[in-house]
């Protein structure tokens, strides 16, 4: 598949597994909450899009287009939201804290922004072995307030590591509007303080923040350290799916929906000379089969058994 077709197809693919999630969960199928990333659809493959293998992804609750984009599998993707045994942590706990090593993809924790200490881990790994290899960490405007960010970017600043800090700037910490959770208008501002470089860019222009990660990667893998890369989003629906979000105004939302990163980008393809309808049905009919298939995995995967919540709660000894 050609760059400009996966692209889209990922950011699709992304979208339209999340709205087939939301009606499982209307269903009562889906073990835990559900945090749907709406609108972040470019953020999250646009920063994912074009890693290697071994580099590491620490993603959020709402970064599914991260994890598809690293490689991660449908089928077990849903297995693990349904709680089967199939799933990445065979049922034991909800998508919000599996993640799959393997592939590069770290799980999330409730506690947002505690993953980028551990980003800085990984980083530092890399760069006590001389790895051409990056970490790559997500967090949201909310998580830059807390005390371990400011751990993690101060020593990713000290050591130089190979590590980018994407913030996902969707300007609603839960409920809390960006103006009433920090005084400075980007979050990018921060990462001066701690000694290296913050970058700002369009959340819903895919190619925007390709462009700037290309610069962060580059300068991860080369040896000049960290970048802060924060991309200005927002999510159409609430925090999660029980929240109305009734904090928002209705023409905010609508003056953001119609900066849609999709529609967007199929603008883009239509300038380019693809034929969109083509383009559309094709990659309609693609994802629906893929989509299919996790769902018959999902639903005909075993629960685990009980006696299994007892099992692998400790690494295997060396």
């Amino acid at each position: 598949m050609e760059k400009d077709i996966e692209l889209y197809y990922l950011m699709k693919l992304t979208r339209e597994f999340e709205e087939e999630v939301l009606r499982l969960y209307k269903q009562g199928k889906i073990m835990g909450g559900v945090y749907c990333g709406y609108g972040q659809e470019a953020v999250s493959v646009g920063v994912t899009y074009g890693l290697e293998k071994e580099d590491i992804i620490f993603p959020l609750h709402r970064d599914i287009g991260a994890c598809l984009t690293k490689g991660v599998d449908p089928k077990i993707l849903l297995a693990q939201l349904m709680g089967k045994k199939t799933g990445f942590s065979k049922g034991k706990e909800s998508f919000l804290h599996a993640g799959d090593l393997e592939i590069g993809f770290f799980g999330a924790t409730s506690m947002l922004a505690a993953t980028l200490p551990v980003a800085c881990g990984a980083a530092l790994k890399f760069k006590l072995n001389k790895e051409k290899y990056i970490a790559v960490a997500f967090f949201g405007e909310g998580a830059s307030s807390r005390g371990d960010f400011h751990e993690a970017l101060n020593f990713a600043g000290v050591h130089k590591l190979p590590v980018v800090f994407v913030c996902e700037n969707n300007f609603y910490a839960y409920s809390t509007p960006v103006n009433l959770q920090m005084a400075i208008e980007d979050v990018a501002d921060r990462a001066q303080g701690y000694g290296f470089k913050g970058m700002v860019t369009s959340g819903n222009d895919i190619h925007a923040v390709m462009k700037t990660m290309k610069k962060a990667v580059e300068m991860a893998r080369s040896g000049q350290g960290p970048t802060l890369v924060e991309c200005k989003t927002y999510r159409y629906h609430g925090h999660s799916e029980h929240d109305m979000a009734t904090y928002r105004k209705k023409e905010e939302l609508i003056e953001w929906e119609s900066r849609d990163p999709i529609p967007r980008y199929e603008v883009y393809l239509e300038k380019k000379g693809y034929d969109l309808a083509k383009v559309k049905e094709e990659i309609s009919v693609k994802i629906k089969g893929v989509i299919d298939e996790a769902v018959r995995f999902a639903e005909e995967s075993p629960y685990p058994e009980g006696k299994e919540a007892m099992e692998d709660l400790y690494a295997t000894p060396i």
